[in-house]
């Protein structure tokens, strides 16, 4: 579950940069993460390198299920890429595919 959720991060990260300026949810890291922890309660779960050197982190909350999916990048600048419900912290193996 960690690394699909992950990989969804990833994926969000690369339409994010595709979207237009406007289409921007972004702040002061300092701002949003303190938004973050104090209305939602949520905290880093993962993080990892994403495109155009931008910090890709996953936050989640255990009491309310809530997640955010972020990316920093290099000037600072934190945005939000997706958010949602129902997080669980999971490490499950990949089932490969007959596909494969």
């Amino acid at each position: 579950m960690k690394t699909s959720i992950f990989t969804a991060a990833l994926i969000g990260v690369t339409v994010w940069s595709s979207l237009p300026a406007a289409a921007e949810v972004c702040g002061k890291r300092d701002t949003v993460l303190s938004r973050l922890s104090e209305k939602f309660g949520e905290t880093r779960r993962s993080l990892g390198l994403g495109a155009n050197n931008g910090v890709v982190e996953v936050f989640a909350s255990d009491d309310t299920g809530s997640w955010t999916i972020t990316v920093t990048m290099p000037d600072g600048r934190m945005c939000l890429v997706a958010s949602g419900q129902s997080y669980e912290d999971t490490i499950d193996p990949l089932q490969a595919s007959d596909d494969a």
